[in-house]
This record gives C-alpha cells, structure tokens and sequence, in this order.
C-alpha cells in the first residue's frame, strides 16, 4: 500500500510545496539617483543579434567590472584595515528600510549581492554610449548584470552565480527608489527590478526567487574599470584569431596579448568575434575573471604593498556598498582571513540554468535544475567540527556514504506525499530510500521538528543515523529506538543500484516534521556542472 496521505492530486494555488513554475552606478553619485526612472525598459532585443547599439555593447562591460568587485570583497580586503584610508572614498548607501518583503533566515554563509548599472552618468561612462548617454541622468539606470557571490560558513568555498538579464520572473512588491511608494508584484525581466526599484528591489528579488539571504551588496560602474585592470598591471588572454573591430576599437593579433585597461575594455564588449554568440561571449567573460581572480590573489600582489593600495583604492573609487559591510571591521577582518584559502582554485562561476521563453526567444526562463542550484546555496550551512584529538580509547569514525544509508521516510505532517517528496530528494542525493510510510503522533497532531530514529540493538546503526542527519535542513538529533510506521510501503528506488548497501546494513528512520526545510543539494544536476567553470583551470585556455 502506498503512502495514503499521498493519493488526492495538490492544489498549487494552496499547496506550500509547490514550485513557482517560473523561476525565474553606481548613479551619478547622488544626483542620479534622485532622478525619475525611465518610463519603461530599453527595446527587446534578441540574446544572439548582438545588439547593434552602446547600450548593448557595455552588457560585457558590466559583466565583468563586476567580476572585479568580487575579487575586491573576496580577496583585496586583506589588507583593510591596513589600508583604510586608502578604501575610505567607498561609496556607502543603506537599503535595509526599503526592503518591505520578509526575508530568508541567516545560514552563516557570507553572500554578497554584485550588480553593475549601465548608467552613462558619471565622469568616463557617457563617450561609451550613444546620444541618450549624454542626458543629465544617462537615459536612466538599469542592471544588467546581476551575481551572487557565496562564501561558504567555513571560508573556504567561493561561487559566483550569474543570473541573466533577460530572465523572465517574479518581481515581488517592492517600493518605488525615488518616490518610496509601494509597487505591486508583476511578472517582468529580472533587472526591472533595479530599473524603479534600486538595490533594494533587486536584492528582494532574489532573495524571494532562491530562498537565499542576501548579507551585503555591492554596485560598480564602469568608470573605474579601466583603472582597476591597471592597478593589476594588466590581464593576459589568449585568442584563437586575431582581432580587428572597430565597434569595440579593439586590434588584436592571435596568440597571447596582456591587456591594459583600455584594452581589456574593448575585449570584454567585443562581441564580432568567433560565432558572434551571446554564449560564447559570455564565456570569454568567465575566463577573464578567472584571470583576474587568479592575478587579485597572487602573492605578486599581496606581498607588494604599493601595488596593493593602488589596487585596492581604484576599486574603492568603483564601488558602492552598504554601510555594515564597509564599516563592519570585524565582518572584514573576517572576510580578510578566509581570503587566504579563497584562492583561485577555490573560486567557481555558474551560470543559472536556463531555456529559451516559450512566449518570447528574445527572453530566458529558468529551468528545474535552477532551483537545486538554489537549494544547495541555501543549504551549505554547516561549519565543520575541529577533530578530535586522537587517543588510546577514541575508535575513529566509521565514514558512512549516503548509498550506504537505507532510510525509511515517514510523514509525520498532516501534508499530503510529504513523505514521497522527502524521499525523492534523498534518493537524488544518493541515498537508498526502501519505504515509505506515516506517523500518526499520540495526540493527533503535526509533528513539530523532524526525528530520526535507529535500533537499538545494532551498534553501527548511528553512524549511519549520523549521516542522515547531516543531509536533513534543519539538523534532526538522531535518536535510539525505532517509533512504529502505519500504512507501511516499499519505495521502489530506480537510481541506487542493487548491492550498494551491504545486507545486514540497518534501516535509519526518518520522520518528517512541520519544521522540514530540504535535503542538502550536494551533487548537482548536469546542466548545473556543464555551466560552471573552475578558476583556476582557466589559465592557458585560449577563446
């Protein structure tokens, strides 16, 4: 017999565990932002037409000033505190109090929303855009690039998570940045957000799409753009051909050239070049970052103190942040002595999965895979346990793997097929589900918190129950002796294969409770891994 909680089809209107089926400079320093946004969003345009204008053109440019701001807050915050005064021109805003929607909880996970403006406003921003660019507000401000960068609790995993600017997705009420009247939700491209409603809107965005609590923000312009790949004595590409394009005034031979700033500002908005894909384009940005990320935490420039400050004040002039982020000394101190292990090799760039709007090619929709994507930012919670010292009379710890791990999921919620969606996410995890069933509690009602259950009478059975828990958000005690399952059935498991757990192997209950949040997201699906690049692997590839 099935789960019988499971049978009635779910309201998605009503259910809670539904999916949305869709998931998805810096102003002119204050007088821009005191000005009206534009009366709508610049003309769609198609993700492989190139574009054919200066606003399109600097979508790379934002792009990548970005990816340089990161580096910034991930690594040249190392030397903060001793060069303060060198970072003290830091553009500060505060956002908190326009942030009207409720927000996820802290998971100790340091994220850091980074958004570059195409605005034209601004001393060395207008000559790259057309006539428009050179109007009091530059025609008006709009993002179009969008990154979360992630920092895992223990300080020692890097992700940047690009979102694309033409997502169509849900815009949750947000108040207007000028007029600080309430907006309504509406369906709309992602960056919309930050057109009428700023930062605050954006970060609101994202945080009610992915679940993700956004810790800090950081916006860039494109004006010191060309000062910070200086301050870096420049970046080393490779191209497979030359290059000779005036669009982006760009003259190249084939082979390895090192890029001034000037230079580099012409590479990241070239776009006639290879396939003339957006794709490919944005490819040649994620290797240049990596360039730059690799450059930013060399010890050539760490250990040379006139190279950092210079570095470190032009991407100072650059940036806007908010102010608990750039007065926060112990937060930045914090982030200084991560930095030693958030190298290269350490740092990831992902691009959020997606596929073509079936109402407009010109537009993107985030698939399925997204939200897992999602899932394991959100869940990479836990900071690792010091070990313990070894001694005569400690016995090391069995290192139990999920396949290893047969788990009988029971619904102790009065949710209908809690139980079979619980057990689809361990299975995808790697875990051997074999039943599935409920658990009526004594007085009838919901089970508060998640348990998790083993014999008593097997003495690995917590190393085993140990495993579970720690893939289960929030972390349940395991506990001895088994509670009893009504309607008991077999959850036929077509990923884990026959043998994986050994026989004899104890089966770990799980019973699910009202404060059930996910399983951990640790192996991520293809189209997640196939749209990530490593840093560090980036170093001789030619584009």
């Amino acid at each position: 017999m099935s789960d019988y909680r499971s049978v009635p089809v779910a309201d998605p209107v009503h259910d809670r565990r539904t999916a949305p089926t869709q998931p998805g400079s810096r102003m002119a320093r204050r007088a821009a932002a005191a000005a009206p946004p534009p009366p709508e969003d610049r003309p769609p345009h198609g993700r492989r037409s190139g574009g054919g204008n200066g606003q399109g053109k600097m979508r790379a440019l934002a792009w990548i000033s970005i990816g340089v701001t990161s580096v910034m807050v991930a690594g040249s915050l190392t030397a903060y505190t001793v060069y303060r005064d060198a970072v003290g021109n830091i553009t500060q805003k505060s956002v908190k109090e326009d942030i009207i929607n409720a927000r996820p909880p802290d998971t100790g996970a340091l994220n850091v929303l980074l958004v570059g403006s195409d605005t034209r406003a601004g001393e060395g921003n207008a000559k790259y855009g057309q006539q428009l660019a050179r109007t009091a507000d530059a025609g008006g401000k709009r993002t179009d690039t969008i990154i979360l960068m992630h920092i895992s609790p223990n300080r020692d995993k890097a992700q940047l998570i690009s979102f694309p600017r033409d997502s169509m997705v849900q815009i949750p009420r947000c108040k207007n940045e000028t007029t600080k009247q309430e907006m309504p939700p509406r369906r709309d491209m992602i960056n919309s957000a930050y057109n009428a409603g700023g930062i605050a809107c954006t970060m609101s965005t994202i945080e009610t799409l992915t679940g993700i609590r956004i810790n800090h923000f950081v916006e860039v312009d494109f004006s010191g753009f060309k000062n910070i790949v200086d301050a870096l004595g420049g970046i080393e590409i490779c191209l497979k051909s030359g290059v000779n394009d005036k669009a982006s005034k760009l003259v190249l031979p084939p082979g390895k050239s090192l890029l001034n700033g000037e230079k580099a500002l012409g590479y990241v908005r070239l776009r006639k070049y290879g396939n003339g894909s957006d794709i490919q384009r944005i490819k040649r940005q994620q290797i240049f970052i990596s360039k730059v990320i690799a450059k930013a935490t060399s010890n050539d420039l760490l250990t040379d103190v006139g190279k950092l400050r210079d570095f470190i004040a032009a991407a100072g002039r650059s940036v806007t942040m908010d102010p608990d982020l750039a007065n926060d000394t112990e937060r930045l101190i914090e982030i200084a002595m991560s930095a030693k292990q958030l190298t290269a090799s350490g740092v990831k760039l992902t691009t959020v999965p997606w596929a073509p709007d079936p109402a407009d090619e010109n537009r993107v929709v985030w698939t399925a895979d997204a939200a897992k994507l999602f899932t394991a930012i959100r869940t990479d919670t836990e900071v690792a346990a010091p070990a313990p010292s070894a001694s005569a009379s400690t016995k090391p710890k069995v290192a139990i793997k999920p396949e290893q791990v047969r788990v009988q999921v029971l619904n102790g919620t009065k949710t209908v097929g809690k139980a079979k969606e619980v057990a689809d996410q361990l299975v995808e995890q790697g875990f051997n589900v074999v039943g599935l069933g409920n658990y009526d509690s004594p007085d009838g009602t919901s089970l508060a918190k998640s348990e998790i259950h083993y014999a008593k009478s097997i003495t690995s059975a917590p190393d085993y129950a140990d495993t579970l828990a720690g893939a289960v958000v929030p972390k349940p005690s395991p506990a001895e002796g088994k509670v009893k399952a009504t309607n008991p059935s077999l959850y036929t498991n077509p990923v884990v294969t026959a043998g994986a757990a050994p026989k004899g192997t104890p089966v770990i209950q799980l019973v699910v409770g009202e404060d059930f949040d996910s399983v951990k997201v640790t192996k991520l699906p293809d189209s997640v891994n196939n749209s990530t690049i490593t840093a560090s692997k980036q170093t001789n590839v030619c584009t």
